[in-house]
């Protein structure tokens, strides 16, 4: 009883603001099945996010978790998943309350962590991996980010340099990575290139990841931040995510799958 005590007065020491989760998922990382909880707040504008009213925290989407029920029900779905994914919005803004849920999740119920981010909060992301808590990372590369990122060029460009840096870092440390390509329809051959070039020589030394590419859907689909920026941009057709994954294939990217549907997360 009284080791129960201290860990109920633990999870008290902390809180997570999100909108809720789903126990069972076949849908949020490939291949795998999951536990995935919706975390709220992010440091992004992308125009095309169809989870903004999560990263904005409007009221009536999110609110404090109830870490009681939400271990209660993670203890139930443990045996059933592969991990425990946490997305958002972007998770690493609630990175201390974060880096504690990940803690008590592992010792008490002894799953295994996938972390859906943008890969821009590095020094937050690097806590994490140096101390053991992820097992598995997801992450969206923005073809070009200044387009999608929400943000003006200069911002824009100081975002990317520290995604680059996040994946050298998950490089070094061979951590298994989902790395998703959001398609839009006006993205150029010549952006994709060299972008995705820039990656290849980052993962050169990394033996487990593989790319995803998917599309950017507007609406009826989706209700994303920026109607108006999807109708220019969303919505590209299946030949255009096959040359892409094509593209991907000739700059020596090994495993490459095409998804045709977004799948949401």
């Amino acid at each position: 009883m009284e080791k129960l005590a201290e860990k109920l007065a633990s999870r008290r020491s902390y809180a997570l603001i999100g909108s809720g989760w789903k126990p069972v998922s076949m849908i949020d990382v490939y291949e795998s099945v999951t536990f995935t909880l919706w975390l709220c707040g992010c440091n992004l504008k992308c125009p095309f996010c169809h989870n903004w009213r999560l990263a904005e925290k409007k009221p009536g989407y999110c609110y404090t978790l109830d870490l009681e029920k939400l271990f209660d029900e993670l203890g139930s779905a443990r045996l059933l998943i592969d991990y425990l994914h946490v997305t958002g919005g972007e998770p690493l803004v609630q990175h201390q309350a974060l880096a504690e849920f990940f803690r008590e999740a592992r010792e008490e119920l002894g799953v295994r962590i996938s972390l859906n981010t943008n890969f821009t909060l590095y020094k937050p992301l690097e806590k994490m991996i140096t101390k053991g808590l992820v097992d598995h990372l997801a992450t969206d590369l923005k073809i070009p980010p200044h387009r999608l990122y929400g943000y003006q060029p200069s911002i824009a460009e100081k975002l990317w340099k520290l995604y680059q840096e996040s994946l050298r870092l998950v490089a070094d440390y061979n951590i298994p990575l989902e790395l998703r390509v959001p398609v839009s329809k006006t993205v150029k051959d010549e952006e994709i290139r060299e972008y995705a070039g820039i990656v290849a020589e980052i993962l050169e030394k990394h033996n487990n990841y593989y790319v995803l590419i998917q599309p950017l859907l507007g609406p009826p689909i989706t209700t994303p931040r920026n109607t108006e920026w999807c109708r220019a941009h969303c919505d590209p057709g299946p030949e255009k995510l096959e040359h892409v994954g094509e593209l991907f294939k000739m700059m020596g990217y090994e495993k490459v799958i095409v998804r045709k549907t977004l799948v949401f997360g």
